[in-house]
């Protein structure tokens, strides 16, 4: 009954986050905080109805985990605030038991899982949205590097060259997927780029501006710092500085909303569960 209290907040949780970041791209802070609270606090009761301190255990690891995760990946520039305390939520609801079924384990994993393929299709709809921009994007960033074609090429050539050589079936398939890894990873990683600089970057009014916005250029009045990308997310008080300041656009990145992915990697997690449970 437990887990089921749990994962019925944390699905209820996910959803409200993943309206909220596809219509606005912020997560508000009410869903990160109630889900930290309902996890400790409903296995901290649990705890005390049955004298099993162990939910409350798994729950505080999961919450700590989680809250290391989502630090390397604010600070690293991957996700935005909101991201990162829904996560450190999800550790506290789901908690993080050291089994092969543990549903804590499932989400994290799926989350890398789901969270790659999510982004990638995401970056393709934007580009198929943007075709001309991004097939412009893509040229400026691609023509530099065209040295690296012949190398690839060789690459591709030698790999599928072995893979025919070679009887052994599974050889002849890792040799194949080798061949073709460096340049898939090559022009994927362009393409992302492109989307990036073609679909990515808008001048925002000021007024329109909320707290955690990403800025993507250093602005400086009079050679006075103002706010930038270092800040990895406008604060209250920069904002209010610039309306002073009668500043009245600026440039700011918008990420991929990332929380969708969290709803999407929880469903599968329930449905399939553990990647790791089929391997061991």
């Amino acid at each position: 009954m437990l887990e089921v209290v749990l994962a019925t907040f944390a699905l209820l949780l996910l959803i409200a986050g993943t309206y909220s970041d596809i219509r606005t791209r912020e997560v508000p802070d009410w869903v990160n905080l109630s889900g930290i609270v309902a996890g400790i606090g409903i296995r901290a009761l649990y705890g005390f109805i049955e004298h099993d301190w162990s939910a409350l255990g798994w729950g505080l690891l999961g919450f700590v985990v989680f809250f290391a995760l989502s630090i390397i990946m604010y600070y690293s520039g991957q996700w935005g605030g909101g991201d990162s305390k829904l996560l450190m939520a999800m550790g506290a609801l789901l908690g993080l038991e050291f089994s092969r079924n543990s549903i804590g384990i499932a989400f994290l994993l799926w989350v890398v899982l789901a969270g790659a393929g999510y982004g990638l299709v995401w970056s393709l709809a934007l580009a198929v949205k943007n075709w001309r921009a991004f097939i412009s994007r893509f040229a400026a960033i691609e023509t530099p590097l065209s040295w690296v074609r012949l190398p690839m090429l060789g690459i591709l050539v030698l790999g599928f060259a072995f893979a025919i050589a070679t009887n052994d079936e599974l050889l002849r398939v890792l040799l194949m997927i080798l061949g073709l890894l460096v340049p898939v990873l090559f022009y994927t990683a362009i393409g992302v780029k492109a989307v990036e600089n073609c679909c990515m970057y808008k001048l925002l009014p000021v007024g329109k501006l909320t707290e955690g916005d990403w800025i993507a250029k250093i602005v400086k009045i009079k050679g006075k710092y103002i706010c930038g990308p270092k800040d990895l997310g406008i604060k209250k008080e920069q904002i209010q500085q610039l309306k002073k300041l009668h500043v009245k656009e600026i440039l700011v990145r918008e990420g991929v909303p990332f929380v969708p992915s969290f709803l999407i990697a929880f469903l599968l997690a329930l449905w399939l569960g553990s990647p790791l449970a089929w391997f061991v």
